[in-house]
This record gives structure tokens, C-alpha cells and sequence, in this order.
């Protein structure tokens, strides 16, 4: 018996009639208590039995069911803990949507640096797989968006040196129980236990593995039971399907995952999971496309949706062989199967795009080109396709909004105004995309080959363009388009990770034996002055590295000064760092940047100090009070820009500096003046009531629970417990430094707005002295310009506004009289010289003007007939020539020998062409030399 065979053997399969068998399809080991079964269960060893069959004692909604599960774990001692967003990256730097429950509880609580929020706990929580969006509709069974009901234990090994190293100690329980658990339920729904199955199939994943079990309940998976216990070793003693070995963990985690959606769906025996988990909507989308089926055709619908487990984009490399298949099983041609399927396919499609979409905006996800926001318009876009394919002309904000109101979202009206906008936005992008799409077709076409999956991915990504676009188009211009069956899980796949780069600290060994340095500037956010002891200096090179603002120009020596405590704050959170010095009886040294690396604190110096030394310490204490103010005054404007705004509304980016901010924040529309003037006042209404600033280091589950993770604005701190800095309503998890009232700001001025990227507005803004200093450059600005137009400085924009449209006119009429001139050159005396070439007519002439004015003289001889050859001598040496259609001369090779005369080159197309060079004492001399040039290029 292997090792890993040996963690499938458990006492309660042994106790409670189970047999260990093989599948004989597959090859799959698995437990039941039906000696004489001789197959796993699942699809495509076995079909599905329970459709037309309700196969638990009641038929249950979703929230049933939902509530049926957790009501049972709560009975048998598990706390019911609330679902967290489906934006994990709020809580997470290294992934973007939630996909389980176990998210919830990584990377900190499963690796035993903090406490679960309850122990043993159970929860309800919504998901969405994009790597599913391809078998959406088809199988029958899956769901983009689904919730994952679970119970989890968190275990530490008893016998450890040191059990206080984790958050958590001893065992909960483990395999036994959690089995025992998943019968109990499953009987408690009216499940029969003889028909229950345990496959065996070991997890890996992250670094991490541990045995698994995938519990089968008449064809269909309703639960898997994961016991993460082990980490990659390579000289561990269990092989996994990896092929790496791993060795037991000190913690090991029960992470159970039961689909509410499929148990909804086995309790009904509806032909798909559709019909059980979105009826109403199914229903009024059926109906507004117009799809009513005849009993014969229901009747093949029917049929088919007991085989359509074996429709699986992941395991089934084409689609076509799966869909023949299934079509030759029911006697019926592939076409026709498909041409019956396909819309409803797209329904059901629809319907669970619209419940993922009213999810992720439900959850403050706005749509953008990067992270969450891609993968949120990435659905959209898909959805509002799909309806016009199958001829759903429903709005798409009323679909989505359909689904936000079932699963309770309060922000609705966000949702639709959200929805409203990405679908023009995407209306505007597809008529800029289709004269792309043209272009690559005409250029495939010509090569003779497909348009490849790679153009398709980037069209998608730049122009939301979808593929069976792209196929209709390249159709019309004669190129095929190959389009992979899992087209949108490639597309999903180059964004559906972490938009967090991996940190960086520059530690190095020379600081590993040095203690946490203590920080004080919390304890005493306005003071300026400590004393310290010196424990260590380091002496570098400076040339901008890791520590340094600078950088640039010739290295320098500076020095690193590590002491036993500090109150200069080290740049983190985008606040930059204190400044000062460093004083002891024999030097006064500059500290000219902070740095924290592993909590230890670096002070950089431009002069040494010596080891041991007792040092005073002295910030900066204007600029540190500039910091305060801004990086106050930044919680203060992202409080006023959700008022105003929206509660969709999430830091982006931020930086605090000492004579404006910036504060980057995710929104949907462009700020306009009117709105930032709103969120100004919202602003500054806070700074006068003059509300206490305060600070608390609270458990950080018990922080999360009551403001959300919305804490997490401005990163994802570590630890137990984590400092909120609260600002009125505005509760942050912040390490920078703040004044103690709102009224120490002074006041907050915006000086800008601007879109840095699609779905993200910047706000920059000034507090205090720096406002002030702001304003006042704002107000010497419009000083000095009403000084130059001789008016009050309210009437400048009146004024600059009638000199503005003055301005245009007249070079309208410029415009007009140049044309004019131009006539009156080409029919006048003053004509140049006249040229005959073959039957037209040329005239060649020097006129030193613009090019605006080359250009009409031009076009008028052009009118008359003529070929026209000018010259200028105003900017070095310029020609300018056209010629009437149908003679024989190109304009662009007269140019170009022209040119070549005078040092220069030039070119276009035969009618019109321009050019020129520097040498003008030469333009004369090609002049005399352009009627040969126009014979010898008619000629050639």
C-alpha cells in the first residue's frame, strides 16, 4: 500500500460499509457502500440520473439551500461567518477574484500568521471562475458565477516545540470527521446513502497538496473535501500527480467546497442547472428572443441535456467530436443539434453573465483596462454580444439589474449607470476595432492563411472585437479565422492574476542580527526631537539605489545609521520620509532619506556618526506638518469623492507630498468641473466641522467585520493587529502620519483631475500652506493675463474667449484671401513661366511664401488645367507640384529630382507631392532645370 493510498483508508469508510473499488472506465479509485458498482459516477462513465428524477426530499431555491447548509453546520458547532466580495485582491496582493471559500483564509490564516475569524466556521461564498466562461451553457452544469457553501478547521500538529509559533493550536478535526459531516448532510437532505461515491483525486496546487475527495451523487459532483497538510519538499515522501514531492505541514486545513448551485439543481431534476438556479430569467429572456421550441424539438432539448456532461471545454480538445458525439447518440445530424441548441445555449449564457456582472459591480468592481476592471468589461462585452446574437434586445443594465436585485445589492443605480456606460464606450471602440479587423483580413486573405488565435486575443483586448466578429468580417474579404474552443478562458488567463508585483525589501545579511528598531512617531505623531542610541552605521556608495531619492550623477558615499529607536518616519504607504538631522557632541549630520527594511529602521546620512554614540535627533518639523496635512487631507478627499461619487469608488495609487497630493481613484465617468468643485466643497465641509482624527489597533477579523475590506485603500498590512486611522466616516488601515483634528488641515484645494487610464480619475489636490500657496499662484497668473488684455480680472475669460474667436476669424479670412491670391497668380500677368508637356500645359514659378499658399496657387492652376511647379525660397528650398488627372507626369518623382538639386528629398503620390531642401541659393537653378525634369519623367 503507497503512502498516499494509506491517507484514503479511514477508520469511518472501514466503520460504515464502504469498499474501496476501481473504476473500471476510468481508472479512478473511489468508495462506496454499493459492492456491486463497478464505475465512478461521474460524467462521461456515467450519465446523469438525476434529471426528471428530484433526487433529495424537496425541491429547494437557492436560498433553500443556502440556508439549509449553513443551518446544519451551525447545529454541529460551526460559526456562520459572512461572505467576503468576490474582488479578492481587497484583501489578497496575489490574485484578482475570489474562486473559493478556502481565498478567504490566504495567505494569513492558512499558513497560521493570524487567527481565523472562528474555528471551526462555516460560509456561503460567492465565486466567479473565469477560467469556466467557455463552458458556460453548454454542459449544462457550469457556472461562471457560483457560490462555493463550505466548512473549515484549521489544525496545528500537537506535538510542536513551540505551539505558540501559529495563531491557532491542536487539532479541530480532520479526514474522519469531515467525511462523517458530508454523509450526514447528504442524508440529511434525503440524499440515499447508497448511492454517495468518494473518489479519490489528490489536490496540488500553490506550492501546497494533500489528499482529496470528490463526493458523486448520481452523475453529478455536488462536493470536493480537500485536507491541505502537505508543502513541496523535494526530499518529501509523498509523490503527487505533479510530479514533485511534498512532506507534512505543522498546519493542515480542512477546506471543504459544496456547489449550492448543483445541490439546487439535483433537488429540482431540471434539464440544466440553469432552469433550477435562474428560472424567471431564463423564462423572460426566452420570450423576448422569440425562442419557443415544438414538443418534438423540447423533447431533443431534453434528451440532450442528460449527455451533457460530456460537453467539457477543459477535457474535450474538440468541441465538434463532443458535439457529434452527443448528436449521434440521439440519432440526429450535428447541425441540426447545434442549430437547436445554440441560442439557448446563449440564454443560459446570458443569464450567468448577468448574475457574474451584477457580482463583481455589486462589489465596487468598475470596469477598466487592467486587473478586475478588465475581466469585469471582458463579461460585459461578451454578454452584450451574446444578446444580439440570439435577439435579446432587452437593455443590458435591466438584465444585470435583474440579478443585483435578487442577490440584494443596495447600489443598483451605480450598477445600471455602470452597465450604461461600458455599453456605448463599446459601441465607440467597435467602430474603431472594425476598420482594424478589415485591414487583417485583407492582409491574411492575401497570405493565404487563417487569421491566427494571437490577432484574435489582441483584437479582443484592444477593441473588446469579438471572434465570430472577426469570422463575419474576414469572411467578406475572403480570410478564414480559426477561433478555439476556450477563446475567452486564453483571454481571461493573460489577466485573471495578481496585479501585485512582488516586493522587493533589499534586506541584507548585514542587518539580520540587528533588533526591530522601536518607533515612537506614533505614540506622538507632532513630535520632532528623541534621543537614540547608535547600534550600527553602514557605509555605501550612493548612485540612486534601493534607499535613494536621488540618484544620478557620481557616486558619493553616505552612510546607513541604525539606532535603537526613532521617531523620523521611514517612506511607506506614499508617504515620503522625514528629514532632519542627527546630532551628537561632535557633528551635526543630515538625514536626507528614511528606509525600513525588515523593521529595521535605516537612517541615511551624507556624514558618519559613531557606534555607540547617543544621538538627538531633530525632523524636519515644517515639513513633516505638510506631510500630515496632505496625507490627512487625502482620507478627507477619497471620503468626499465617495459622497459624491459613489460607494463603487476605491483608491487606485496615491502619493502625499509637501506642496500637493495626488490620489488616484477607480470611477467610471470623467470628473468634471462641476463635480470636482462638489467634492471640494464635500471636502472642506469635513476640514470646518473640525472632527477628531483617530487611531486604534483593533484585531484585524473584528476590523474587517465591522468596516469591510474596504479598510484596505491603501494596501494590505500583515500582522494580528492593524492600525485604522479614522476620519469622520472614513475608516482606513493607514501607517502614515496625521494631524489630530480635521480643522489642522487648514484646507483643501484641487488643483487637477485627469483620466491616467480607463476606469481610473486622478485627483490632485493641496492642504493647508500649500493650498493657500496654490490658490495664490492661481490668482498671479490671472492678475498678470488681465494685465495684458487691460481688463478686471473677471472679465478675462470673456475677454480671452472674444479674442479667441477674433483670432480664428481672421485666419479664415488669411485663409480666404491666400486663395484668392492664388487664383488671381494662376490667371494673372504674373504667371511664371509657361512650359509646354505634350498636350498640357506646366507652368513653373518661384514664389516665396508659405506652404499653405504654395499649396493653393497650386490647386488653382490645377483647376485650369495646368501642371503646376512652384518653388519657395521663405524656409530654405520648398516645391510644391500638382498635376490634373489623366496626364502622364507624376508629381512625386518631379519632386524628388527637384529636391535631390537642392540638397533635400521629397515625395507623394502622382497627383500631389511636396518637398525640398536647405540649400536655397539653389532654388533658381532647379527651377531653370524643371521643364527638362517634367519631359524626362513623362518620357520615362
Amino acid at each position: 500500500m503507497s503512502e498516499l493510498e494509506a491517507e484514503y483508508r479511514l477508520d469511518y469508510f472501514e466503520e460504515n460499509g464502504f469498499v474501496r473499488k476501481e473504476c473500471t472506465e476510468c481508472g479512478a479509485f473511489f468508495w462506496t457502500r454499493d459492492e456491486a458498482r463497478e464505475t465512478c459516477g461521474e460524467p462521461p462513465c456515467e450519465e446523469y440520473d438525476f434529471i426528471d428524477n428530484p433526487s433529495l426530499d424537496a425541491e429547494y431555491s437557492l436560498e433553500e439551500m443556502r440556508e439549509a447548509f449553513l443551518s446544519f453546520f451551525e447545529d454541529h458547532d460551526h460559526e456562520r461567518i459572512e461572505p467576503y466580495p468576490v474582488a479578492a485582491n481587497r484583501w489578497r496582493d496575489d490574485v484578482l477574484l475570489t474562486q473559493a471559500s478556502v481565498y478567504d483564509f490566504q495567505p494569513l490564516v492558512t499558513s497560521g500568521e493570524t487567527p481565523p475569524p472562528a474555528n471551526p466556521l462555516t460560509i456561503s461564498q460567492p465565486c466567479i471562475r473565469m477560467q469556466d466562461i467557455d463552458n458556460v451553457g453548454k454542459t449544462g452544469r457550469h457556472t461562471m458565477a457560483f457560490e462555493m457553501m463550505a466548512h473549515h478547521a484549521f489544525n496545528a500538529r500537537e506535538d510542536l516545540e513551540d505551539p505558540d509559533q501559529y495563531a491557532y493550536q491542536g487539532e479541530v478535526y480532520w479526514k474522519d470527521e469531515t467525511v462523517e459531516y458530508c454523509d450526514e448532510f447528504f442524508e440529511s437532505m434525503g440524499a440515499n446513502p447508497e448511492e454517495i461515491i468518494y473518489i479519490e483525486d489528490p489536490w496540488v496546487g500553490g506550492g501546497n497538496a494533500g489528499p482529496a475527495i470528490e463526493v458523486i451523487y448520481r452523475g453529478v459532483e455536488l462536493a470536493t473535501l480537500v485536507f491541505m497538510s502537505m508543502e513541496q519538499d523535494p526530499d518529501g515522501e509523498y509523490e503527487m500527480k505533479d510530479g514533485n514531492r511534498y512532506s507534512k505541514m505543522d498546519t493542515y486545513v480542512v477546506d471543504t467546497g459544496y456547489g449550492l448551485e448543483r445541490w439546487t439543481w439535483v433537488s429540482q431534476g431540471t434539464p440544466t442547472v440553469y432552469e433550477a438556479i435562474y428560472p424567471d430569467m431564463i423564462s423572460f429572456l426566452k420570450d423576448n428572443a422569440g425562442i419557443d421550441h415544438t414538443d418534438e424539438e423540447a423533447e431533443l432539448v431534453h434528451r440532450s441535456s442528460k449527455l451533457a456532461g460530456h460537453m467539457d471545454i477543459d477535457e474535450a480538445e474538440d468541441m465538434a467530436a463532443a458535439r457529434d458525439n452527443i448528436a449521434d447518440k440521439l440519432g440526429v445530424a450535428t447541425s441540426d443539434l447545434e442549430a437547436l441548441l445554440k441560442p439557448l445555449e446563449d440564454i443560459y449564457a446570458i443569464a450567468d453573465h448577468c448574475r457574474t456582472l451584477a457580482y463583481m459591480l455589486g462589489d465596487g468592481i468598475v470596469p477598466s483596462n487592467v486587473g478586475t476592471g478588465y475581466l469585469a468589461r471582458m463579461v460585459l462585452r461578451r454578454t452584450k454580444r451574446l444578446c444580439d446574437n440570439v435577439g435579446v434586445d432587452a437593455p443590458l443594465d435591466e438584465l444585470v439589474d435583474m440579478q443585483a436585485d435578487r442577490l440584494g445589492y443596495e447600489n443598483r443605480d451605480t450598477v445600471r449607470d455602470v452597465v450604461r456606460t461600458e455599453v456605448e464606450k463599446y459601441r465607440e471602440t467597435l467602430e474603431q476595432g472594425g476598420r482594424r479587423v478589415e485591414r487583417l483580413a485583407e492582409e491574411y486573405a492575401r497570405k493565404g492563411d487563417p487569421v491566427p488565435t494571437s490577432e484574435l486575443v489582441e483584437l479582443y483586448d484592444s477593441h473588446g472585437i469579438q471572434p465570430d466578429m472577426v469570422e463575419d468580417i474576414a469572411a467578406d474579404h475572403g480570410a478564414t479565422v480559426d477561433v478555439p474552443d476556450d477563446f475567452y478562458s486564453l483571454v481571461a488567463s493573460r489577466h485573471d492574476s495578481g496585479e501585485a508585483v512582488e516586493e522587493t525589501t533589499g534586506s541584507e545579511d548585514r542587518f539580520d542580527d540587528l533588533p526591530t528598531t522601536d518607533r515612537h512617531y506614533y505614540e506622538d505623531q507632532y513630535g520632532t526631537d528623541f534621543e537614540a542610541v547608535v547600534l550600527d552605521v553602514f557605509e555605501r556608495e550612493d548612485g540612486g539605489d534601493e534607499t535613494g531619492e536621488d540618484g544620478g550623477g557620481d557616486d558619493r558615499t553616505v552612510y546607513d545609521v541604525v539606532l535603537d529607536q526613532t521617531m523620523f518616519y521611514p517612506e511607506g504607504g506614499g508617504q515620503p520620509a522625514d528629514r532632519g538631522v542627527l546630532t551628537t557632541d561632535d557633528a551635526t549630520v543630515q538625514v536626507e532619506d528614511v528606509q525600513i527594511r525588515d523593521g529595521v529602521i535605516l537612517h541615511r546620512t551624507d556624514e558618519p556618526v559613531d557606534k555607540g554614540d547617543i544621538v538627538r535627533g531633530q525632523i524636519d518639523a515644517e515639513r513633516r506638518r505638510r506631510l500630515m496635512r496632505h496625507h490627512t487631507a487625502t482620507h478627507i478627499v477619497v471620503h468626499a469623492a465617495r459622497e459624491v461619487l459613489g460607494d463603487h469608488v476605491r483608491q487606485a495609487g496615491a502619493q502625499k507630498g509637501v506642496d500637493s497630493s495626488r490620489i488616484d481613484v477607480r470611477h467610471y465617468e470623467r470628473i468634471d468641473r462641476e463635480t470636482r468643485n462638489e467634492i471640494e466643497r464635500v471636502a472642506n465641509e469635513l476640514v470646518m466641522e473640525n472632527t477628531s482624527v483617530q487611531q486604534e489597533w483593533p484585531n484585524r477579523h473584528e476590523a474587517e467585520e465591522e468596516y469591510g475590506f474596504d479598510l484596505y485603500q491603501g494596501g494590505i498590512p500583515a500582522g494580528k493587529n492593524i492600525r485604522l486611522i479614522h476620519v469622520a466616516e472614513d475608516v482606513q488601515a493607514c501607517g502614515g502620519t496625521h494631524v489630530r483634528r480635521t480643522g489642522d488641515v487648514g484646507t483643501v484645494k484641487i488643483l487637477n483631475t485627469e483620466r491616467v487610464q480607463d476606469g481610473v480619475e486622478r485627483i490632485t489636490f493641496a492642504a493647508g500652506e500649500a493650498a493657500i500657496e496654490a490658490t495664490q499662484r492661481t490668482e498671479a497668473a490671472l492678475a498678470d493675463a488681465a494685465g495684458i488684455l487691460d481688463v478686471a480680472p473677471e472679465e478675462v475669460p470673456e475677454t480671452a474667449r472674444r479674442f479667441f474667436e477674433e483670432w480664428k476669424g481672421r485666419g479664415k479670412q488669411i485663409e480666404d484671401l491666400k486663395e484668392q491670391l492664388a487664383e488671381a497668380r494662376a490667371s494673372g500677368g504674373d504667371s511664371g513661366e509657361e512650359v509646354a508637356v505634350g498636350d498640357a500645359t506646366a507652368v513653373v514659378q518661384r514664389l516665396d511664401a508659405d506652404m499653405d499658399e504654395l499649396r493653393a496657387t497650386a490647386n488653382a492652376l490645377v483647376e485650369e488645367g495646368k501642371i503646376a511647379v512652384l518653388g519657395s525660397g521663405a524656409d530654405g528650398a520648398t516645391f510644391v507640384v500638382a498635376v490634373p488627372e489623366s496626364v502622364g507626369v507624376n508629381a512625386g518623382e518631379v519632386v524628388s529630382e527637384l529636391a535631390r538639386k537642392v540638397g533635400g528629398g521629397g515625395g507623394g503620390p502622382p497627383d500631389f507631392a511636396q518637398g525640398g531642401g536647405p540649400d536655397a541659393d539653389k532654388l533658381g537653378e532647379a527651377l531653370d532645370d524643371a521643364p527638362d525634369v517634367l519631359k524626362q519623367v513623362r518620357n520615362a
